[in-house]
C-alpha cells in the first residue's frame, strides 16, 4: 500500500500559520541541506493531495515557477506541476488546473482508494482543515514536521480535530542551519 506523507511548516509553539493566516515568521533563507531534504522526501512521490484554499494558491505558484526556466525553484515547480494532484473540495465543481483531479467525497474513503492504487508515495499539503481531518481520521502515514525558529503565540494548529491521544514514534530528527529543525514521526503502533 501507498505511504501518506504529511509535509508542513510549524511555528516552535505548533501553529501553521497566525490567527489570520499570516506566515510572516517562517525561514525563508533554507540552506542545501533543507532544499536536499525536500528533495529526497518528494523525489518518491508521484500524487499530491491538497486542500482546496491551498491548492488556489499552491498550484498557480508552481506552475509559474516551472515557466521560468531561470528560477532558482525550477526544479522543484517542475516536481509540482508534472506531479498527478488530487484536490479535495467540496466547492469546486472541475478542475481548473492541469494534471488535476477534484476529491470531493468522503475523505477516509477516498485517501483510502488513492493509497490502495499502484505507485509510489503520496504527500499532503494543506491548511490546518484540511490536514486536521487527515490527522484525525489516521490517515497519516508520516509526519515530517518542518520546525521554524519562532513562537507566534496564537494562530491555526493541525491537531485541532483530535477526539483522542493519537501517540507517534520519532524515526529522525534533523537540524539545519536556517534554524529550521525538521521532525519525522510515524504513529506509534497501537
Amino acid at each position: 500500500m501507498r505511504k501518506l506523507k504529511l509535509q508542513v511548516q510549524m511555528s516552535v509553539d505548533g501553529y501553521i500559520a497566525g490567527p489570520n493566516s499570516e506566515m510572516d515568521w517562517l525561514a525563508l533563507n533554507w540552506d542545501k541541506e533543507l532544499e536536499n531534504y525536500v528533495k529526497g522526501l518528494t523525489e518518491p512521490v508521484d500524487c499530491i493531495v491538497l486542500g482546496r484554499k491551498l491548492a488556489e494558491g499552491f498550484i498557480p505558484h508552481w506552475t509559474a515557477v516551472a515557466a521560468d526556466p531561470n528560477h532558482p525553484e525550477f526544479a522543484a515547480g517542475k516536481k509540482f506541476t508534472d506531479t498527478h494532484k488530487v484536490v479535495f473540495t467540496k466547492t469546486l465543481e472541475r478542475a481548473e488546473w492541469e494534471n488535476t483531479v477534484l476529491a470531493n467525497g468522503d475523505l477516509v474513503t477516498e485517501i483510502t482508494q488513492l493509497k490502495k492504487q499502484a505507485g509510489n508515495d503520496i504527500i499532503a499539503y494543506g491548511g490546518a482543515t484540511f490536514v486536521s481531518a487527515l490527522i484525525a481520521h489516521g490517515l497519516i502515514d508520516e509526519f515530517h514536521l518542518f520546525i521554524n525558529p519562532a513562537a507566534i503565540g496564537s494562530g491555526l494548529t493541525i491537531f485541532r480535530e483530535l477526539d483522542r491521544q493519537q501517540k507517534l514514534t520519532l524515526k529522525k530528527a534533523t537540524a539545519f542551519d536556517c534554524g529550521i529543525v525538521v521532525l519525522c514521526y510515524e504513529p506509534a503502533p497501537r
